[in-house]
This record gives C-alpha cells, structure tokens and sequence, in this order.
C-alpha cells in the first residue's frame, strides 16, 4: 500500500483577520461529542470561558489600524507591513498590552499573507506573550500557529500548541482530532494518532455524516501501520463507497489479496480496470490471472491481447505463453496458436514448443504437432517430457505412422514421472500396437 503522503497530511492556515478574530472564533470547532464526560469537559471549559475579562481597543488605536486595513482591503500587503513597521516604532510603545497583541495579531497575518511564515509565526508567539489577550484573540491566533508549525514540519510543536487550543477551546471540532493526529502521525506516534483520528470518524458517522476523505485516508494508514488488515479492508470499503477513486479500488483490491479473499480481490481490480487506472503490466498481468484462477480464462485472454495492443504489455516469450494458455483454456485454440508460435520462437528452451505441439494437435494440424515436437526435443529443456512424447504418438497414430507412434509411447512410459502419465502411455502404447495390426491384417 502506499504510504500516506505529507501532502495529505498539512494543514493549510486559516489565518483570521485581526477583526475577525475579535468577533467569532467558534466557526473553528464543531458540535461536542456525544460522550458523556467529554461533554462535561466541555460545559466546564465554556464555564470558564465565559467569566474572562474581556479588553477593547481606544479609538486612537482603532484609526490607527484602519490605515493598516486600507492597505489589506486593497490587497496591498508590502504597504500595509510599512504601516505597521512605523507604528511599531513610533505609537507601540504607548499602547497597552492588549493593543500590542493586535498589533502583532496583524503583523503575523500580514506575514503569512507574504507567505513569510518563519515571520508570521515570530510575531503569533509574540501576541501569545501579551498578558492582555481576548478569548477569541487567543483561541484563533494558538490554532492559526499551529498550523503554521505543520507547514514549518515542527509537529511537536504543532502538538503542544493544539493542545492548547483544545483546553480552552468551548467546543472543539472534529477537525481538530484529525490535525492532532496528523502530527502524532508525522512523529511515529501511531497509538494516539489512532486515538484522536477514530474521535472524529465516530463524531461523523454517528450523526450519519460522511467523514472526509483525507479522514479516511488517514485512519486507513494508521490502521496499515499496525497491520491490523481487517480494519484498513472496512475503511477501505467506505472509501470506495463515498469517494469511488480507482486508486482506492485498487487499493482494496491488494488488501483482499492479503487476506486471501481472491474474488473480493478480483472484483476490486476489474473495477479498478474498467475505469481505466490499471494500466502498467504487472498489475494487468495480475489480473489476468486472478481471471484464469477464477475459471474466466477469456477474460484473461482479452487484458493480455488488449495490453499488449496498447503496448502496455511487453510481448515477451512468457506474456505471449500466457496469452496462449488462456486461449486455449477459454476454448479458442485458433487464437491461442500464433501467440504460442511468436512465445517458442523468443524462447531457447524446447519447453514452449512442446506446448505448441500440443495445441497444434488440438487443432488437429498433425503435420505441424510433429514438427514443433521435434523442435522441443532439439533444444532441450522439457518440463514434462512424457507427455510431449505422447502428444508425438497420438500425432504419428492420426497419420498412420504406428510404429514411429510405438517407439514415442515407449519413452513416454519411461519418462513418466507420475502414475497417471505412466497409466496412459501404456494405455496408448497398446492402442497403437493394436492399431498397427489392424492395418497389416487389412492389407493381406
């Protein structure tokens, strides 16, 4: 399976604007957890959100950070950071703590919209070292940093600061379990990653919603970690069900592979096929002969022929045998000779010959079963030579050769190597000398 990528794993920064973050901050959380003791956790953090001084702005201070906001609406960031730079030297010494924290509330958001996020996250440290903060005003600026130490891979970080959040946060939402366990991920830690990314797939699917895909995404390589199959299989399952990619069929596909599930495995990897994402060779020889183990040999037959027509499949010796085979299992022995015929002439080896004399001999092409079986015998290398030696003997008996016919069946019985073979040759023998003497009695 392959792993799961950073690119899934990072947060992208919502970074509030300095206003915004003075007036709503719960559109980060979502609804509590139906637990219990969380939601005691819960009513008690909203208890001792409620009683916190709250702090405002001076109208002098709010005209100065209208000019900052002229500039922002504007989209004019550079002329909005020389605004700040000269009230940070000129009028920051004189304001309060909480206007300070402002202040560098817009530094930091002015910085991360530069994409400077070494600097944004100096100057979000900075507001979190006011002693005068809002609620709203810290909530927002400890999740925003955060994600900024996602970005920055400081996960540790990025851990300690979302726990932060999370303990004064009134209601904490589900996706902040998952960027929890992103980065107990990115560090190895697979225990709590689990832990926090299976609170938000329950929070979800226990109100009958549908967790995203990058949640799933995440459980499952959690899960994969762990090797726990039987679990990966289930997300896998919704996975393929909300968010039907190929890549996730496929995926499935190698883990019902895993767990010996063979037409489940099958199933998953045509389906994978029929929308058109299985197409390097290995995974189309693969399902090629998942088909011939399933007794679908024509389907087998038709990847292989259709691959090789793409050239997505090499027409090597051994892909054109198995091309063949699955013709002639699929009962089209007319189709399955010229790709034997192209897979002997690559091979070395007589073995692929033999072969070929034994579909030239289906075929009833007698003449050309002999030959091929005498080509067989020339190179060598035959896997089972008592019944190449009987496909000769059958051959030589339909052109009334019995005698030649004898002597093949005579060294097919001696190359036996199992009883059935051995059984046979004799059966064939004794055919064709019994054949030989019908035909000598006729001519008399």
């Amino acid at each position: 399976m392959k792993k799961f990528t950073k690119s899934l794993l990072l947060a992208v920064p919502v970074a509030l604007t300095p206003l915004a973050a003075n007036l709503a901050v719960e559109s980060l959380g979502f609804p509590a957890l139906t637990s219990a003791t969380l939601q005691a956790q819960e009513e008690k953090k909203k208890t001792q959100y409620k009683t916190k001084k709250s702090y405002s702005l001076r109208q002098p201070v709010f005209k100065d950070f209208a000019k900052v906001q002229e500039k922002t609406e504007a989209e004019d960031w550079n002329g909005a950071l020389v605004v700040l730079k000269e009230l940070e030297s000129k009028k920051a010494p004189k304001y309060t703590s909480f206007e300070k924290a402002n202040l560098w509330n817009y530094f930091g958001w002015i910085y991360y919209s530069l994409e400077n996020f070494d600097q944004a996250i100096r100057y979000y440290q900075k507001v979190l070292a006011e002693e005068q903060l809002s609620d709203a005003l810290k909530l927002g600026t400890l999740y925003t940093l955060a994600q900024l130490q996602f970005v920055q891979e400081d996960y540790r970080a990025a851990i300690d600061l979302l726990k932060q959040w999370m303990a004064i946060q009134p209601i904490v939402g589900a996706d902040a379990y998952v960027l929890l366990a992103q980065g107990y991920y990115q560090l190895g830690d697979m225990k709590q990653a689990m832990v926090n990314v299976d609170i938000a797939v329950e929070r979800f699917e226990s109100k009958g919603k549908v967790p995203k895909e990058n949640w799933y995404a995440l459980q499952r390589a959690v899960y994969y970690d762990k090797g726990d199959n039987k679990k990966v299989i289930e997300i896998l399952q919704k996975l393929v069900k909300h968010y039907p990619k190929a890549t996730y069929w496929k995926q499935l596909s190698g883990m019902y592979g895993m767990v010996g599930r063979d037409k489940d495995q099958l199933h998953s990897l045509e389906t994978a096929y029929l929308m058109g994402a299985v197409t390097k060779e290995k995974e189309l020889m693969n399902l090629a002969y998942l088909f011939m183990g399933e007794d679908a040999p024509y389907k087998a037959a038709k990847v292989i022929d259709k691959g090789i027509k793409a050239k997505q499949i090499e027409e090597t010796s051994k892909n054109l045998e198995i091309l063949a085979t699955a013709w002639r299992m699929a009962q089209e022995v007319k189709k399955s000779i010229p790709e034997m015929e192209k897979a002997a002439s690559k091979s070395d080896k007589g073995d692929l010959y033999a072969s070929l004399a034994n579909i030239y001999q289906l075929d009833e092409n007698y003449a050309k079963a002999i030959a091929a079986g005498q080509k067989a015998l020339e190179r060598g290398g035959v896997k089972r030579l008592s019944q190449l030696h009987s496909v000769l003997g059958v051959a030589l008996i339909n052109q009334k050769k019995y005698r030649k016919a004898i002597e093949q069946f005579k060294l097919a019985e001696k190359a036996a190597k199992t009883k059935l073979d051995k059984q046979y040759a004799g059966q064939m023998l004794e055919y064709a000398k019994s054949e030989m003497k019908r035909e000598e009695s006729l001519k008399i």
